[in-house]
């Protein structure tokens, strides 16, 4: 993480400094540069929020120990697998593997959308995690597998804060000019690929604690892997 983003913060953070100091030299020659030093403000803010938003992700780790794992869900184990079983049941499990110290507790909430109270309380939530730093939330229905009138349903979306995304997308994400281009994006592929992805993952894990032959799961596998050489923005 820090050798991927840490260098963008470093260089936003000098090339702005440089700018600002030849924009001071030019002021003092008596030229207008005031709209160019609040542009300059502008920036260096942003930079700052990016160079802040990953920092928290980097710690130093010298053994397994130092490695923090949060699981949301019980895929499989021995002889089967546990889509037959809601989110509760799996985030009821998770919690008490973080009760034994084997894994990190994932903070989870259920809602009922139908009630405008909890939906409201739903957003709260999410305004409270974000404000203390973290990623933002994953929402899922209720059930591990749901299938709509058109079929399959998304099985989670991911909902990220402001600054989460600023990691994502980079410093400057959030500009009026390049939020317009973001928006502008279509998201339908995305959400093809991954529903196969999904369907896929289910069935090489069953063809897995099946003790089929490896060559029936990595049919799967190199499926998905094909998918995922699809021209589409991997940061989506």
């Amino acid at each position: 993480i820090e050798s991927q983003y840490g260098p963008v913060a470093a260089s936003s953070a000098a090339g702005l400094r440089l700018g600002r100091d030849a924009s001071e030299r030019a002021k003092a020659r008596g030229v207008d540069v005031a709209d160019l030093n609040a542009r300059f403000a502008d920036r260096a803010e942003r930079a700052g929020k990016y160079a802040a938003a990953w920092s928290p992700y980097v710690w130093p780790v010298s053994n397994v120990d130092d490695l923090s794992v949060a699981p949301f869900h019980l895929l499989a184990s021995e002889g089967r697998v546990w889509f037959d079983h809601d989110h509760i049941w799996h985030m009821s499990l998770a919690d008490r593997l973080a009760r034994g110290g084997v894994v990190v507790d994932t903070r989870w909430r259920s809602f009922d959308l139908a009630d405008a109270g909890a939906c409201a309380e739903a957003v709260a939530w999410w305004e409270t995690l974000i404000a203390s730093g973290g990623e933002g939330m994953v929402v899922k229905p209720r059930d591990f597998v749901t299938r709509g009138k058109k079929g399959l349903i998304q099985p989670a979306l991911k909902v990220r804060g402001r600054e989460y995304l600023r990691i994502i997308y980079g410093p400057e994400y959030d500009a009026p000019d390049n939020l317009v281009r973001l928006r502008e994006r279509h998201l339908g592929g995305k959400r093809n690929l991954a529903l196969s992805e999904f369907a896929l993952g289910h069935e090489a894990l069953k063809r897995f604690v099946a003790r089929q032959p490896l060559r029936r799961v990595h049919e799967c596998v190199f499926a998905v892997l094909a998918l995922e050489s699809e021209p589409i923005d991997p940061r989506l």
